[in-house]
């Protein structure tokens, strides 16, 4: 399990050099740095970021990289309708839903199968994708834009993940009850944001 904990984090800070070069108003590089300010500026996306690399901890196996491929794949194919103005309904009512579903998932401690997992973060993946698209800044190149949400995205699922498999292998019952904890407190916040409240 220490091997998955190392493995995750340096696929995590592969990632970190190209972000960290991005340096907003050169050329493609602005829209790298916009791409990847998107995400980590919504508090929701944050949210459900994390707690898709929580439930893949949780879930173990192959879900560890197969849960958050899977939405960094529907998330970028979903940025791309966003792009081409295809309009998706209910997309922000489908955020703050998948930090309520995500999060009691991880406060569950639900065991999902891998395909249904696969599935539900895929159907969330969906609105995310398509309002980092949507949002593109008019002067961002499309290309660099969606690498920096992907980037993004990557980093706060290997924050998730990274938790998740320290806390289940070190933490012991305390750790794994503070994830439960901060996963009821995500659905809080996503129920909070459904009603309006935030």
């Amino acid at each position: 399990m220490r091997r998955a904990v190392l493995t995750t984090l340096s696929a995590v800070f592969v990632v970190a050099p190209t972000i960290t070069l991005a340096h907003t108003g050169n050329g493609d590089t602005s829209g790298l740095m916009h791409g990847f300010i998107h995400p980590v500026t919504g508090i929701d996306h944050v949210l459900a970021m994390v707690a898709v690399g929580l439930l893949a901890a949780q879930l173990g196996g192959r879900a560890p990289w197969l849960v958050p491929l899977s939405f960094v794949g529907v998330m970028a194919v979903a940025g791309a309708l966003g792009m081409a103005e295809i309009q998706l309904p209910f997309a922000e009512v489908g955020i703050a839903l998948s930090v309520i579903v995500l999060g009691l998932a991880v406060a569950f401690r639900l065991n999902l199968p891998e395909l249904a997992a696969v599935a539900l973060v895929g159907f969330f993946a969906m609105f995310h994708g398509h309002v980092h698209g949507a949002e593109m800044p008019a002067a961002a190149s499309a290309l660099p834009y969606v690498a920096g949400f992907v980037g993004a995205t990557v980093l706060l699922h290997g924050v998730g993940l990274g938790l998740g498999l320290l806390t289940s292998q070190d933490g012991g019952m305390l750790g794994r009850r503070l994830v439960q904890s901060g996963g009821g407190a995500m659905a809080l916040f996503g129920i909070a944001v459904l009603a309006g409240l935030l």
